[in-house]
């Protein structure tokens, strides 16, 4: 393990199949920083944050995310170090046929909770953080884009993560939701929990001055300006 920092990789190649998409990669991320990741589609963004929570893995250089050791990580590390992390995607990946309730439970009992009152409570107490407790039993398809993408933030914060890996979270949202979200997420950050947002959203971008890192020409540019 390397330092103190939610994630750290120093001198990481990245490849897809055998292509070299993000060379020498050397990047800190400490807990509770937001931090905007920017970069032409097919730049490496995606490639990055699927070496971060362990689909990618890692050939040369060193890399730690959440106490796990990227180098040495193994196929039964990859569900333990996913509980560390909060994921959440462009798409809301929302179980159609559950309640808001059943779709965050049903997470809770995948990740090995078993006590119904304490799972009750985590239920109550993500959704309270996201403004949507009043929500508890609704449908998916009775919620607008923006609430349903709450719940996907409400989800990623039950097992208490160190880090939030948002993949273009505004990106099937309007401006005002979008901002909401962004705003949302900047919050959540500022309690402790690391943020790194994938997005191409420059509006989004200047609206929340942050950290920015650019992946650019098969490189990682850290503190970037857009």
């Amino acid at each position: 393990m390397i330092g103190k920092s939610v994630i750290k990789l120093e001198a990481v190649d990245i490849y897809q199949q055998k292509h070299l998409v993000l060379n020498n990669v050397n990047l800190e991320i400490n807990p509770g920083e937001f931090v905007f990741l920017i970069g032409q589609t097919g730049s490496g963004k995606s490639s990055l944050l699927k070496v971060i929570y362990g689909e990618l893995h890692i050939a040369n250089g060193q890399g730690q995310v959440a106490g796990f050791d990227l180098k040495n990580l193994t196929e039964k590390d990859v569900p333990f170090l996913r509980r560390k992390l909060g994921i959440v995607f462009q798409d809301f990946q929302l179980l159609t046929d559950r309640s808001i309730e059943e779709n965050l439970e049903f997470v809770l009992k995948a990740t090995g909770w078993k006590d119904k009152n304490l799972i009750s409570t985590r239920i109550l107490d993500v959704l309270e953080k996201v403004g949507l407790r009043s929500k508890v039993k609704k449908m998916p398809h009775e919620l607008s884009g923006g609430e349903q993408q709450r719940v996907v933030i409400a989800r990623a914060l039950l097992n208490d993560p160190e880090i939030i890996l948002a993949d273009e979270p505004t990106g099937n949202l309007d401006p005002d939701t979008s901002e909401d979200i962004v705003g949302l997420l900047k919050e959540i950050s500022q309690s402790g929990t690391a943020v790194l947002m994938a997005s191409h959203d420059y509006h989004i971008i200047r609206t929340f001055p942050s950290r920015i890192i650019k992946c650019e020409g098969g490189a990682i540019h850290m503190d970037a300006q857009i």
